[in-house]
């Protein structure tokens, strides 16, 4: 490919999940693409777990597939197990999660990519940026090729300056087998950024053939699997493969002891900080000494390969040590390794450094998306590079940006908790992080999100009539629960058995409905409901979203009106470059947080650590408020 005299609007450096979402979003939103990537094999690459979803990060990948992304979509079509998690609890904690097949997952990320309109792909390293007058004006290749764009959006996961450890051993790499980047941090710390380190680190691959899973717990997926994609692109699961739970053990923790004086973690030839709740095994043992043993999760790496992820493995122990601490766990005593563990480090750059559509405060029309912002997992990555795709189009177009609040979506949590708070250690997504979880559910992702995203260009026409049709439905269902009556006749038996109260005197279906003793097949045994199902040929889908509203209503309402009081505060901005330090009457510490951090609004400076209420105060009084 020749670049000469080529321009493109965007040029995408890294193909991981964040750049394959961020050059898809740019391109189908028609802007002139470029994805460059060390290593075309390797698109999308799930470098840990073969698995997408999850607690919290479930929502993320519907939102993602809600507003046109593609990381859904390609999980459903490589999918060999579904389930959906805490589905004993209230729907906010609902979670989809599946397992993929990690060879069929990167190479139908890269079917999708080569047949998206405007995007080029081409191989190769960067290890440069150009900049003019403090903006991005393209990038520079190791093979020494200047290509130009009217913005860069940098996802370049964890190749920054990658550095490989398994015990004493130490080599470059950006993932075991591939080459770590140089040239971009150099450039960005001279341009005045700041960076940091950070750490992650993936269990060994066995062989399963070496295994024996009758000494193991089978885990298999859903009796009744669901879907990621919202669209129709993509079927349910109708065979699956399962997982296996073993436990470590004494022995075991006494083995992987032994190479604690090796581990580079205790020894401190790691700098970097690493995830706090995907902690390494010889963190665990560390942390919890009392502990006698730990869970595994035997996980199968596809549907034709014996290999498989020992999940809750994680470690960077001494190789040696790493298989003598295997072989004593049940159903590994022949374990085969096909690959050791390792942790790696990586350079990130503070994400207090960004704005909401993650374009830098410091260079105009370049963007950071992914692990380089500080996060951890293939779906915060995605969701940054979509986010970052989205707005540098819309910059480019000289339009409104597109950045989601707290209640809108659980990727307005996770940027906005990026830019407002920052990290010093690895950010991983959870329901607990989202003050309005009960109105951002994986369910009603497509209600929420699709309309928005039709209306900037990106979700299709057919995508937005399904979701208007879905509202149609559900509001239309609740309204013949609203006012249909039922006689104590009818219902008291089926109440009576549920162990609910029993009524004197006709009353409304929604109030029945709504009852926590009663599912929703106890309502359709009424003909009334069965004859209005079939008549309006409602399906489980809208059954499952009226059941939700009916019995939530009371939650749902009270997080909407919350969510508006602050949102009052949200529409309270605040003017570029604003100098605090002239507000002698807010705190020392609110004044260096604030000017560094440079909110756009009241609301988001309320959330900065640091910032108290009384600060506020004197902000609204100064703003005129």
């Amino acid at each position: 490919m020749s670049f000469n005299n080529t321009t493109y609007d965007v040029i995408v450096v890294g193909g991981g999940h964040a750049g394959s979402e961020a050059a898809a979003a740019a391109a189908n939103l028609g802007a002139k693409t470029l994805l460059i990537t060390m290593s075309l094999q390797n698109i999308a690459q799930m470098s840990c777990n073969p698995a997408m979803g999850g607690i919290a990060k479930g929502q993320i990948i519907r939102e993602i597939d809600a507003l046109g992304g593609y990381s859904a979509i390609v999980t459903d079509k490589t999918a060999i197990q579904f389930k959906m998690l805490n589905k004993s609890k209230g729907p906010a904690m609902w979670s989809p999660r599946a397992q993929s097949d990690r060879m069929d997952f990167s190479n139908e990320w890269r079917y999708q990519l080569e047949n998206i309109e405007n995007l080029d792909l081409y191989q190769d390293s960067v290890n440069g940026l150009i900049v003019k007058e403090d903006q991005i004006i393209g990038v520079k290749t190791i093979l020494g090729i200047e290509i130009f764009a009217k913005s860069v959006i940098i996802t370049a996961g964890t190749f920054l300056n990658g550095k490989i450890h398994i015990g004493t051993k130490t080599f470059g790499g950006g993932r075991a087998g591939e080459a770590a980047s140089k040239g971009i941090t150099e450039d960005l710390v001279e341009l005045g950024f700041e960076a940091g380190r950070m750490k992650t680190g993936t269990p060994p691959r066995v062989d399963g053939n070496s295994l024996n899973f009758s000494k193991m717990v089978e885990q298999p997926g859903d009796d009744i699997t669901e879907k990621f994609s919202f669209s129709d692109q993509t079927k349910k699961l109708k065979k699956q493969r399962s997982c296996y739970m073993t436990y470590t053990s004494i022995d075991v923790h006494d083995t992987l002891r032994e190479g604690f004086e090796d581990s580079p973690m205790f020894a401190g030839r790691i700098q970097g900080v690493g995830p706090r709740y995907c902690p390494s095994i010889e963190d665990k043992i560390d942390r919890f000494s009392t502990k006698e043993r730990h869970q595994l999760f035997i996980e199968p790496e596809g549907w034709r390969t014996s290999e498989y992820y020992v999940n809750g493995f994680s470690t960077s122990l001494p190789d040696e040590v790493q298989f003598r601490a295997l072989k004593q766990i049940t159903g590994f005593e022949n374990v085969k390794i096909l690959r050791y563990g390792y942790a790696i480090e990586y350079d990130y750059f503070p994400p207090t450094q960004l704005k909401h559509t993650l374009e830098t405060k410091r260079i105009k029309n370049l963007y950071f998306a992914g692990q380089i912002n500080g996060t951890t997992g293939y779906e915060e990555a995605a969701a940054q590079g979509l986010m970052a795709g989205i707005n540098a189009i819309l910059k480019i177009n000289n339009q409104e940006p597109f950045i989601l609040k707290r209640d809108e979506a659980y990727i307005g949590v996770l940027i906005d908790d990026l830019i407002t708070k920052g990290t010093d250690e690895p950010y991983r997504m959870f329901t607990s992080r989202a003050e309005y979880r009960t109105l951002l559910r994986q369910d009603n992702a497509d209600l929420r999100l699709t309309p928005m995203s039709y209306a900037i260009g990106l979700a299709s026409k057919e995508r937005l009539d399904r979701v208007m049709i879905k509202q149609k439905k559900t509001d239309l269902f609740i309204d013949f629960l609203q006012k249909t009556s039922i006689k104590p006749e009818d219902v008291n038996p089926i109440l009576e058995k549920n162990k609910s109260a029993l009524i004197k005197q006709s009353m409304k279906m929604f109030k029945i409905a709504a009852r926590p003793q009663l599912d929703f097949n106890d309502i359709r045994k009424f003909t009334k409901v069965e004859q209005f199902i079939i008549n309006n040929n409602i399906d489980n889908e809208i059954i499952e979203q009226t059941d939700i509203h009916v019995k939530y209503s009371g939650y749902i309402n009270k997080e909407k009106n919350n969510a508006d009081k602050l949102n009052r505060l949200e529409n309270i901005s605040i003017p570029d470059n604003f100098d605090y330090q002239k507000i002698k009457s807010i705190s020392f510490e609110a004044r260096e947080k604030l000017s560094k951090i440079q909110p756009t609004s009241i609301s988001q400076a309320a959330r900065i650590s640091g910032v108290s209420p009384s600060d506020i105060s004197v902000l609204l009084v100064y703003m005129g408020r």
